[in-house]
């Protein structure tokens, strides 16, 4: 045993000892945990300003490897400048795995500043059997986005390859992004795509797509013809772990239309636009749509969706003048009618006036007699109140509130001008034009439309949209008598994104920069504006094409658009004449597809068109409502109806591509 002088001379020594290891613990719990060997090719947890300090405190041999490090934390931060500034502080002579992380962060600083031709020449210098397994998913995260989430070859083979490399929600993300990409895809790049022999996943994702599109209009064969893909594709990622979309088809049921109750204004300003949609309803599920085609259609017109008294641009859509007028409960008198070609011909129609009480009473009468399905209400504040309600029931909104709510149980079918601006843009972007000008009224109705249409061409991967405003027709009359006519410039629309700008891709977050110099002003003549979207009625069209031609030379190849604001019933040769060369874009039932169906709605609503575009969508209503749980439940599902072809997106707003028409040498003609 030691005396007790030597054990004391011996504890009062390890005293600073202990303490310095207490120190020097507390300093190292400030960021991750590294050992005197810095692994650039691991995780980098920390924040910037612990590895900026570790910078400023290392020797040579490893002050490099901290810089590495700072500089990924610093772009995860979105502070490129300063990332830039640690970059350019880097020495010349780097280590051969020191050269390859600062690819990787070179090609992750292109990407956050949107230079993704620049990312790509960064990634393609890459030596990628050099990389560790954390560097190998950022080398395909940063592949996937310098893509931009266009679908294409080199996209899917990134997917395929960076997903037996993540694990949990990233994995997930992994497989639905693949997904997500193949259905993004038209046949004509499918069929065009050439793969190696022994690329058997993507193959078996092709088969998937081919599988998916053959049944997606057959729930039951769908669900079936999953299982079978499984069960021929064993390994594959896809088989083990489906893709959440295609999950959600294998607990398909299909939705009960014994009773539904329809919800409509009967009463006060918008009763005229519910009569509409009622008749609509009524008529497909009476069956009695097939009329017979007149021996001399006449051409295809277009609905204009504000001209038509008695509300203003958007109340087919929203008719907020409508108000909010006495209540009056409704029972339905169904006439003995032949059997509608599809839905449930045998469903039980009740219909609700919900100007007669409040949208909260009208919903719980209606469960109470035992609806199964709502169609309905039409007035935005109701829906937004439907919305709100947790309600059981099933729910076809017919309209769509300002903040979209995604609940299992509803889905918004609306006719509204912003979904004519989004289509408008991906009509345009499909074309190959890539700088549109849009030119609107200077109204809230166009900053509602320029809105639409700018957030939509930045998700498709557009840049910058410019804008021009004009006034009515008066002012347009000043403007081509004095000759001015309109220059085909304008200024940047500046815009929030539908969605964050960051890219988030299996755990490497890419942030947006934080500020970006706004675009400057482009004009047709420097050869910038390729499309011009115009949004105008009938008569103020008729002076602005002129006015487009008194300031452009003749050999301007600019594409011009408009939406069907501009066609309206009555349009004589010499205005078709004028409209030489435009595009302009429609519902279906107006351009023509049904001619016998269309003469007889002209006729039912004496040429308001817009009241035809309310009775299409009444045709419509009834068959989305008897394919309810089809648009909720299985991606890919769509109908060719009478407001354009319908989809659902994932909180079930249905989406309507719309038809595109052209004036040519006096006639109507499709674009093809």
């Amino acid at each position: 045993m030691l005396p007790s002088k030597v054990v004391r001379h011996k504890a009062g020594r390890l005293v600073p000892v202990l303490l310095a290891g207490l120190i020097l613990a507390a300093c190292s719990g400030q960021g991750p945990q590294q050992t005197s060997n810095v692994n650039i090719q691991g995780p980098a947890t920390g924040r910037s300003d612990y590895y900026l300090q570790q910078v400023q405190q290392s020797s040579d041999d490893s002050k490099t490897d901290w810089q590495l490090l700072a500089i990924r934390a610093l772009l995860k931060e979105g502070k490129y400048p300063q990332a830039a500034n640690q970059l350019n502080q880097l020495p010349q002579q780097l280590s051969d795995v020191q050269q390859q992380e600062l690819l990787l962060l070179r090609a992750q600083m292109q990407v956050g500043q949107q230079n993704y031709s620049g990312a790509q020449q960064q990634l393609a210098q890459v030596k990628t059997g050099d990389l560790s397994q954390d560097q190998q998913v950022r080398y395909y995260a940063l592949q996937i986005a310098a893509a931009q989430n266009r679908p294409s070859l080199p996209l899917l083979r990134a997917y395929i390859a960076q997903e037996p490399l993540l694990k949990g929600a990233d994995h997930q993300s992994n497989i639905d992004a693949t997904w997500q990409a193949l259905t993004q895809m038209t046949q004509d790049q499918i069929n065009s795509l050439v793969i190696n022999a022994d690329e058997n996943t993507l193959q078996g994702w092709l088969d998937l797509l081919n599988t998916w599109r053959a049944n997606s209009q057959d729930p039951q064969m769908l669900k079936a013809a999953i299982q079978d893909w499984q069960t021929r594709y064993p390994q594959n990622p896809g088989a083990k772990t489906l893709p959440t979309q295609l999950s959600q088809v294998q607990n398909f049921t299909k939705a009960s239309t014994n009773t539904i109750a329809l919800l409509l204004p009967l009463n006060g300003q918008a009763q005229v636009f519910a009569n509409a949609i009622q008749k609509g309803f009524n008529d497909a599920r009476n069956g009695v749509l097939n009329a017979p085609a007149p021996q001399a259609a006449p051409a295809p017109a277009a609905a204009d969706a504000s001209a038509q008294p008695p509300a203003d641009a958007n109340s087919v859509v929203s008719p907020a003048v409508a108000g909010n007028t006495p209540p009056q409960t409704e029972q339905p008198q169904p006439a003995a009618q032949p059997a509608a070609a599809q839905g449930n011909s045998n469903a039980q129609v009740k219909v609700y006036d919900t100007s007669s009480q409040p949208i909260a009473q009208v919903m719980q009468q209606a469960q109470q007699d035992g609806a199964t399905l709502v169609v309905g209400p039409l007035l935005k504040n109701d829906v937004e109140t439907v919305a709100n309600s947790n309600t059981p029931l099933n729910v076809l909104a017919l309209n769509e509130p300002e903040q979209i709510q995604n609940h299992p149980n509803i889905c918004y079918f609306a006719l509204s001008p912003e979904d004519e601006a989004r289509d408008a843009a991906h009509h345009i972007y499909e074309q190959g034009k890539r700088q549109p000008l849009l030119l609107v009224p200077r109204s809230s109705y166009g900053d509602r439309i320029s809105k639409a249409f700018a957030q939509e061409w930045q998700t498709l991967g557009g840049s910058t949209v410019l804008q021009q405003r004009f006034g009515g027709v008066g002012e347009l009359k000043q403007g081509i008598n004095s000759g001015a006519g309109i220059a085909l410039s304008g200024t940047p629309l500046n815009v929030e994104p539908a969605q964050s700008q960051s890219v988030a891709i299996a755990g490497l977050t890419i942030p947006a920069p934080q500020t970006s110099a706004p675009a400057p002003a482009a004009d047709a003549s420097s050869g910038s504006v390729d499309a011009v979207y115009i949004v105008a009625s009938q008569d103020e069209l008729q002076l602005i094409k002129p006015m487009i031609a008194m300031r452009t030379s003749s050999r301007n190849n600019t594409a011009l658009y408009a939406s069907s604001r501009s066609a309206q019933a009555g349009a004589g040769p010499d205005f078709r004449l004028e409209m030489d060369g435009l595009q302009f874009s429609d519902i279906p039932l107006l351009s023509g597809s049904n001619p016998g169906l269309m003469q007889q709605a002209a006729k039912s609503f004496n040429n308001d068109y817009s009241l035809v575009r309310l009775y299409a969508m009444g045709i419509d209503a009834w068959t989305l409502a008897n394919h309810f749980n089809q648009m909720r439940q299985v991606p890919g599902f769509a109908i060719d109806g009478n407001t354009g072809k319908l989809n659902a997106d994932t909180d079930c707003v249905i989406n309507r591509k719309l038809a595109w028409n052209q004036y040519r040498q006096g006639q109507i003609v499709p674009v093809q």
